[in-house]
């Protein structure tokens, strides 16, 4: 049986997307083995938001490479289709694939072979009408699926190389989604991520909306949790975040991009609102639900960044009530407008900067966790690993494209760990002289809710005590594509 390797970089959506191509390889009779160990076939699925994602590709061609030698070697992604011919000229590639293609990637690789030069089927991103069906579900031990609704952003920030790798706006339809979201209830799944470049565009060309796939994904039995990755803070219109907050399913933490504390800085970038209007919404969530977790995109070191620019943005961020920060260095993209803007912020400044808001992102969300203490909040634990598993409680996904997909690495203390419903990480360790749940008991909780309460707070999450199991764990097998999912 011939093995096949792959390897992520970037968001959600295109860990979504690798997972769909896992199962067609699976489904052709490959067996998916550890990146780290030798493998007939390598997929590299790439980003390209930032130029560090790019020297992380080329770099992880390489360590292909290195362990397997003799592997045909197959790039594809965002990066792959702004840069084919880049990619291309390192040593060992033998496929690059475009942002349609790669979902057809048993069409062009032929027998999987290595080849004497590499072959490029990369056409105009004008060319991308494909929506490529992806989900995440049945391909790893994970208890919540990410299921890709959007595709593609007709939004021209001036930073933004997504819309030159992935095309225009395009969605699932909402059939298809509610179909998709039966099926990973069929698999056990009892969380679905909603995922694209920009979700809140969703159906915007099909006269359907957001808010109209929230209301058909409702009605899926057995899905008790709907996250939405990110959203653009124009995007969430008051009918949207007045279902949203009233829903008993759909999480209540929110991902919104705000890119700079300076109105200055946001008309450069292309923005479409004001930091009075994102303030008002933030204050508005957190008015109507204190609890809730909302998190930000920042990113620093963009041209014509100043000193007094910078304090503004700094303190802008400082009163406003996000749980947590990501922050990006701003990056020289090509073909971008803001690579001809004035005002250059030298790179040392540009991380030295970073840090600041990183700094200021953790202090943030370690004030958050400190207004949770004596909640009780269920949990979903995911996955065990070392003697700790694993969860995510309702409200606290990470994002997609605007991010990187978050980490769950296992804690070396017995017990299990996970996130709660405001992007609160838990900890709950085995206490035996306190009668707790034995560690056996605590592993069989995997793909279960668990209500916890929080106790007290460490320097990355808070700690907590089991209240009680709140259902049945459900294993989750692999199952091959439906057929009528990938038409």
């Amino acid at each position: 049986m011939k093995t096949v390797s792959f390897y992520t970089l970037g968001c959600k959506l295109n860990y979504a997307e690798t997972a769909s191509l896992e199962r067609q390889f699976v489904d052709h009779g490959f067996s998916v083995t550890s990146f780290d160990q030798p493998s007939d076939v390598c997929v590299i699925n790439t980003c390209s938001v930032t130029e560090r994602a790019n020297r992380e590709c080329r770099q992880i061609v390489r360590r292909a490479l290195r362990t397997s030698p003799d592997a045909c070697v197959i790039v594809l992604g965002c990066y792959a289709q702004l840069e084919p011919e880049q990619i291309a000229s390192i040593d060992g590639v033998d496929i690059v694939l475009g942002a349609s293609e790669k979902f057809h990637v048993f069409s062009y690789a032929g027998d999987f072979t290595k080849q004497p030069a590499p072959k490029i089927f990369v056409p105009s991103i004008d060319e991308a009408k494909d929506f490529g069906i992806a989900y995440s579900g049945g391909v790893d031990d994970r208890t919540r699926a990410f299921l890709k609704v959007q595709d593609g952003c007709d939004f021209s920030c001036s930073f933004c190389t997504i819309p030159l790798a992935r095309g225009k706006s395009r969605s699932q339809s909402i059939e298809a989604c509610v179909q998709q979201a039966h099926k990973l209830q069929e698999m056990g799944y009892k969380e679905i991520v909603l995922t694209g470049v920009n979700v809140g565009d969703y159906g915007k060309h099909d006269g359907n909306s957001l808010l109209m796939l929230l209301q058909a994904l409702e009605s899926v039995e057995g899905i008790e949790r709907i996250r939405v990755s990110s959203i653009e803070p124009n995007l969430l219109t008051p009918s949207l975040l007045g279902y949203w907050l009233a829903s008993e399913k759909i999480c209540k933490h929110f991902h919104i991009p705000l890119q700079s504390g300076s109105d200055a800085q946001l008309k450069a970038m292309r923005r479409r609102y004001t930091t009075s209007s994102y303030a008002n919404l933030i204050h508005t969530i957190k008015d109507k639900n204190p609890d809730a977790g909302i998190g930000a995109d920042v990113i620093v070191g963009f041209p014509g960044e100043t000193n007094e620019i910078f304090e503004q943005e700094y303190n802008f961020l400082h009163v406003l009530p996000v749980s947590y920060l990501h922050v990006f260095t701003y990056s020289e993209r090509a073909n971008t407008p803001s690579v001809e803007f004035e005002g250059r912020v030298e790179p040392r400044i540009r991380y030295r900067r970073s840090e600041m808001l990183r700094t200021l992102g953790h202090k943030k969300k370690h004030a958050f966790y400190e207004t949770q203490i004596g909640r009780s909040l269920d949990v979903l634990v995911e996955n065990h690993a070392s003697g700790m598993a694993e969860g995510t409680s309702e409200d606290n996904m990470c994002r997609t494209c605007d991010g990187v997909v978050d980490d769950f690495t296992a804690s070396r203390s017995a017990g299990f760990s996970g996130y709660t419903d405001n992007y609160v990480r838990v900890q709950v360790p085995y206490h035996p002289a306190q009668g707790a749940m034995a560690p056996q008991a605590l592993t069989s909780l995997e793909n279960s809710f668990v209500r916890v309460r929080l106790v007290h707070v460490t320097s990355d999450a808070c700690v907590g005590e089991v209240e009680q199991a709140c259902a049945v764990p459900v294993s989750i097998p692999y199952l091959p594509l439906v057929p009528s999912l990938v038409e």
